[in-house]
């Protein structure tokens, strides 16, 4: 007992080695992050190799999502109950191995029950990383923190496409989940070296009826969504039973969890009385949605209608990543010196003017076209993340701040669920819809018909190799147009949720908490 004690001192007496906990837990964050959308562009191969439909493809992204999103919740409880190095240490290991099972996986069922592994393992890394860097720096440092974090969680995503297309076109579909392994195995020691254990608090106890209930409220969620529109929505029964799955359950969590004290509920509603927190989750549930469905949406529509292979398609999106890192390094400096609400602002008003370029694609255009909305859609992604992660935890108490980080990954994660979902939702009924609109405009009246010039005439289409040549024009033509309608909605939200800014209140000036040194404690 008494070299237990000696060998322990001096371990405490070591000063904290930032540098080396935060270049840890941010690999950590960033193979969570990038495994969001590293396997869009790989989906095609993906679908060849497991047999699998379009619709049924998709919940190789939306499983990993909704997982991540139900797990969530649990972070801190199991921080309360085991310590933070554990929880950190199991879910490094859980994500790194559920990679692997996910790269071999040989049929849709095993890589999506892989995927759920990843996403219930993975739901700890990011939100506990966030709570770390606010711990280990100063408040005046914490907009610096936040752009390190923030610059792991975005980056994530936007080069997930890159990597992911690189990798599928050079090695295999799989290397895209292989390329977990050494991130993993680094950030694991790095965890295991620099950022010692802590003693268990175990306040908290475990809500296990909020957590059922909310889970429940969550899947039944995402399977009404995903199913809603190959089940024709209302008219299937099927839908019927989720959405009261979802009504009943969401029903029970609230008022079971409004009722309970606070630490013996799955919520604790005083994070609700906090106007920059709720106004943060607000925002923060609209970027998911823009972020990750214009990530869903680019890769397939580079593929699928313009031809590129996924390399190329990877490469014309990653410049959208140089434009949020240049705005997390410049903003990461200014945060605390400009009031957030006007970086916030110009963030949102870059964004909505990205998305207004993309709204303007069309099936001939030039590489270039492609890259300088993506990057000005960084740019503005970049100025919104940082200042939005520094305004909402700005006002909150360190002792609700592992509970507030975890609810704020949680309505992300919503957000990106839902996004992708309604994206392709809507890119599905809106090509059938344009298809139908434009195939009754073929007919004798349509004086481009009677044209020679225009390479169509109806005694080309008379015959079935002329008829499914104009078919195939129409085909394309029309989901072009779903494509632009889908960047046209993303749009619009982004731009209506700007009024939403006025709600934020700086923080008042106070003296500055000193940092946690989580290399110290035991």
């Amino acid at each position: 007992m008494q070299a237990s004690t000696a060998t322990a001192a001096p371990d405490q007496a070591q000063p904290l080695n930032r540098r080396m906990i935060t270049i840890s837990i941010m690999l950590a964050t960033i193979i969570q992050a990038l495994d969001g959308t590293i396997a869009n562009v790989a989906l095609p191969h993906m679908q060849g190799s497991l047999s699998a439909s379009t619709d049924q493809i998709t919940w190789v992204l939306t499983s990993f999502i909704v997982a991540a999103a139900i797990a969530t919740p649990l972070n801190g409880w199991l921080v309360d109950r085991f310590g933070l190095k554990k929880v950190f240490l199991v879910s490094v290991a859980g994500f790194t191995i559920a990679s692997v099972l996910c790269g071999l996986a040989g049929s849709l069922a095993q890589i999506v029950g892989a995927r759920v592994l990843q996403g219930v393992f993975g739901a700890a890394l990011v939100p506990l990383s966030q709570s770390v860097l606010l711990d280990i720096n100063p408040r005046e440092k914490h907009g610096s923190a936040m752009a390190v974090w923030g610059m792991g969680v975005m980056i994530g995503p936007i080069l997930g496409p890159t990597l992911g297309g690189w990798l599928t076109d050079s090695y295999n579909w799989r290397w895209v989940f292989f390329i977990n392994v050494p991130i993993g195995a680094i950030a694991f020691y790095g965890i295991w070296r620099y950022i010692r254990p802590t003693a268990p608090t175990r306040r908290v106890s475990f809500d296990a009826f909020g957590f059922i209930t909310l889970s429940l409220a969550i899947g039944a969620l995402q399977m009404l969504l995903d199913r809603g529109e190959q089940n024709d929505w209302f008219a299937s029964p099927e839908t019927w039973i989720e959405a009261v799955l979802l009504a009943l359950s969401l029903s029970y969590f609230i008022a079971h969890t409004a009722l309970r004290p606070a630490g013996q509920s799955f919520l604790d509603y005083r994070l609700l009385k906090n106007p920059n927190y709720v106004t943060g989750l607000f925002l923060i549930f609209t970027v998911g949605m823009v972020l990750f469905a214009t990530r869903a949406l680019m890769p397939t529509m580079l593929q699928g209608l313009m031809g590129y292979p996924a390399a190329l398609a990877g490469l014309v999106t990653a410049p959208s990543g140089l434009g949020t890192m240049l705005a997390m390094l410049v903003v990461g400096r200014v945060t605390g010196k400009i009031d957030f609400r006007i970086l916030l602002g110009a963030g949102f008003a870059i964004t909505a003017f990205s998305l207004w370029q993309m709204a303007q694609y069309t099936i001939v255009m030039s590489q270039a076209d492609i890259v300088w909305p993506g990057v000005i859609q960084g740019i503005g992604l970049g100025l919104v993340f940082v200042p939005l992660s520094a305004a909402t935890f700005a006002t909150l108490s360190p002792q609700m701040r592992a509970e507030g980080t975890a609810l704020y990954s949680l309505i992300r994660n919503i957000g990106s669920s839902i996004g992708i979902t309604l994206v392709q939702t809507l890119l599905v009924r809106n090509s059938a819809t344009m298809h139908a609109e434009l195939a009754a405009k073929v007919n004798i009246a349509n004086p481009a018909l009677m044209d020679p010039a225009g390479g169509y005439s109806l005694a080309s289409i008379a015959n079935a190799a002329g008829a499914a040549l104009v078919d195939s024009e129409i085909t394309r033509q029309a989901s072009m147009i779903a494509y632009t309608n889908d960047y046209w909605l993303m749009m619009i939200l982004t731009a209506a949720v700007i009024p939403a800014l006025l709600l934020i209140r700086p923080p008042k000036a106070q003296a500055s908490p000193a940092p946690v040194d989580h290399a110290a404690l035991d």
